[in-house]
């Protein structure tokens, strides 16, 4: 059987555009919200910080739900500054892949975007998804403040209690410190890059199967 990672599948053009770029820049919170095109007055947005495997599979799914107002892939959780992409794949910054979600809390809790998180992969799974292999690939919640440490750990544990999985979800919950965002070549990936392989092959089933399961809180 064919075996597809994310790594394998980038393209020549792809790994001269990466030799090529600058150092992302840090996006925080407000600088994102402020860079989004909406009508939504800030007390109303929230914003969530996660991880589960590569960002392209993850952005692509929370981009469907219905009062996500924008999501930027990126990276979290490492110990350097400004990390380039192909240095977080080599799993030597820390740096998990990440996704920033802005959503409007009228319409999704921390705990709608937590249940979209963990159906998105498999939390059982250390530090890889699949055929991504690394640190980088790990599953992490990074919470922004005290509610939300509180929400992730309290929901994990019921996660683990009520035997969903057969082996113990592995999720690291962690404080968030700073979010860099990726390359713009990374953003809207699976929108843009459908018919690249690792779209087809792994994004695409997963976007699916998400559909499948929120089918009653997807956008219109």
């Amino acid at each position: 059987m064919l075996r597809y990672s994310k790594t394998r599948t980038l393209s020549l053009l792809t790994c001269l555009l990466l030799m090529g770029c600058a150092q992302p820049s840090v996006s925080e919170k407000n600088n994102m919200k402020d860079s989004l095109t909406m009508d939504i007055p800030l007390e109303f947005l929230d914003t969530a910080t996660v991880g589960g495997g590569c960002f392209w599979c993850t952005e692509a799914q929370f981009q469907l739900l219905d009062g996500v107002v924008g999501v930027k892939s990126g990276f979290s959780g490492g110990h350097i500054k400004n990390p380039a992409y192909r240095e977080v794949c080599n799993g030597n910054t820390g740096h998990a892949e990440v996704i920033q979600v802005v959503y409007d809390h009228r319409k999704l809790r921390y705990e709608d975007i937590l249940e979209a998180f963990w159906a998105s992969h498999d939390p059982t799974q250390l530090n890889r998804q699949g055929n991504d292999v690394g640190t980088q690939y790990r599953s992490v919640i990074f919470y922004h403040n005290s509610d939300q440490q509180r929400i992730a750990v309290n929901l994990k544990e019921k996660l683990n209690a009520s035997g969903a999985y057969s082996d113990t979800v592995v999720t690291e919950i962690a404080p968030f410190t700073v979010f860099y965002e990726a390359d713009d070549y990374h953003q809207n990936y699976f929108n843009q890059n459908g018919d690249q392989a690792y779209c087809q092959f792994v994004v695409a089933p997963k976007v699916d199967k998400f559909r499948k399961v929120f089918k009653d809180k997807l956008k219109k």
